[in-house]
């Protein structure tokens, strides 16, 4: 498979995924995470789903279009290991979703990264929340979620906060 095609399967089941969490937690309240702000497509998609939910956005360094960049209040700068429990206090056990896409090329880093954070969202999020992540995540209380049709198994992983 090329490269552009795993791109396009990747987008897809990302986006199958992120729209399949947004209906799991309609009725959940709280702010929406995202690990990772990227070129900003997603945070863009979220906040067409769910426009009046605080998204609070944790990157190292923005590169987004400027119409994807979050407002200044909700923007956390820095590598979230740092910038997560800084939070912990602000808006501990409230967060209705989290989508990690902090990605980096390497598979097996970001299979560690995604390992490294999870204990660090953990105290962030509210009991039925919903996690959505391409790397899978391991957690005690973390139920791992049947993906949306079409989503290959390994592609996406999508996980109900316990």
């Amino acid at each position: 498979m090329s490269r552009l095609d795993s791109f396009i399967r990747r987008m897809m089941a990302q986006r199958a995924c992120l729209d399949r969490a947004v209906e799991l937690i309609k009725d959940v309240p709280g702010p929406l995470l995202e690990l990772g702000l990227g070129n900003g497509r997603t945070y863009d998609h979220m906040r067409e789903l769910m426009p009046k939910r605080e998204i609070y956005v944790f990157e190292r360094e923005v590169s987004a279009h400027p119409d994807c960049v979050p407002p200044t209040e909700y923007l956390i700068l820095g590598d979230a290991r740092e910038t997560l429990p800084m939070m912990w206090d602000r808006i501990s056990h409230s967060a209705a979703l989290a989508h990690i896409d902090m990605g980096t090329g390497d598979v097996a880093a970001n299979h560690r990264l995604a390992g490294e954070l999870a204990p660090l969202l953990a105290p962030l999020m509210r009991a039925g929340a919903v996690v959505a992540s391409e790397p899978p995540i391991e957690l005690p209380g973390w139920l791992a979620l049947p993906l949306p049709i079409g989503v290959r198994e390994d592609r996406y992983h999508l996980y109900r906060v316990g």
